[in-house]
């Protein structure tokens, strides 16, 4: 994928340095002098933009969805528990069976998934 977008920027940049047909003097500008542009801003968009807007209403959705009792994981990599989680976005998260800290609701990176636990449960009961 790499190789096709340096690809599409080479070709851009030829045309774009290309005087137009039929020109023998300058001052006049033509709209394929902006083409490469153009071309450059639609790839950026569908390269970068598009799956960053995604993956921000995913999370969006998420920190939303949160509720009392979901294990979650902070951007400080802490696992814990969801106590409580007040109206102006404050978590209450248990990390250890007395221990509580409140942290922003933005501080929430991912849930931690349910299947993870279970299978750990599994190994650890067949060590056992």
């Amino acid at each position: 994928m790499l190789k096709n977008l340096i690809f599409i920027i080479g070709i851009l940049t030829l045309l774009g340095g290309c005087p137009p047909s039929g020109a023998e003097g300058g001052g006049g500008s033509s709209p394929l002098t902006f083409l490469p542009f153009v071309l450059i801003f639609i790839l950026f968009y569908f390269l970068i933009l598009r799956p960053q807007r995604k993956q921000s209403r995913v999370r969006d959705q998420m920190l939303k969805g949160l509720k009392r009792g979901d294990d979650v994981i902070t951007s400080g990599g802490i696992y814990g528990k969801i106590l409580s989680i007040s109206e102006d976005g404050v978590i209450t998260l248990e990390i250890a069976k007395t221990v509580s800290v409140k942290i922003a609701r933005s501080g929430i990176t991912s849930l931690q998934s349910q299947g993870n636990d279970e299978s750990k449960s599994k190994e650890e009961k067949s060590k056992k």
